[in-house]
């Protein structure tokens, strides 16, 4: 497994790594993201998001559980983004009734705050980002790692960005 870390110091900044680190990103990749409150991951997707030049307000679906962002990919070519926010989603039957399946197969990239609550239902070929507090206030830290051979693992390197 091929793992990178990445260290911020201000939201910005993590909105810029979300934006670096999107050019690794493919159709059909899903993003975990795992971290406490406060950690960075909405404002990671955000830099995901303009990266694809997605919907220009991007917010935590805390309450709606899945947005879906219209953006263009490399090719200018109509991609959509699923951010997904499992915080408030409690239990299996919870997870099944969303139909995240059918999200993970509709072609565009998913990215899923509090991925950990989906325990063994998480498909194994995914991206794993997890998000954690650094030592000073603003500072948070970002792991990448890839699992079950994705495709991603190839692009681990390409494109380094703020790299600690």
């Amino acid at each position: 497994m091929n793992r990178e870390r990445w260290v911020t110091h201000s939201p910005e900044e993590t909105v810029a790594l979300g934006r670096a680190l999107a050019q690794r990103l493919r159709r059909k990749d899903i993003v975990a993201l795992v971290g406490e409150l406060g950690t960075g991951k909405t404002q990671f997707v955000k830099g995901v998001a303009e990266a694809f030049h997605a919907h220009p307000h991007v917010s935590s679906p805390t309450f709606v559980i899945m947005n879906r962002y219209d953006g263009r990919d490399a090719d200018n070519h109509e991609i959509f983004l699923f951010h997904v926010d499992l915080y408030r989603v409690e239990g299996t039957e919870a997870l099944f009734d969303l139909g995240l399946d059918e999200v993970f197969e509709a072609g565009g990239i998913t990215l899923i705050e509090w991925a950990d609550r989906m325990g063994a239902l998480l498909p194994p070929r995914r991206i794993d980002i997890v998000c954690s507090h650094g030592s000073a206030e603003q500072e948070r830290a970002f792991e990448w790692s890839v699992h079950d051979d994705h495709a991603a693992a190839g692009r681990a390197s390409a494109g380094k960005a703020n790299g600690a």
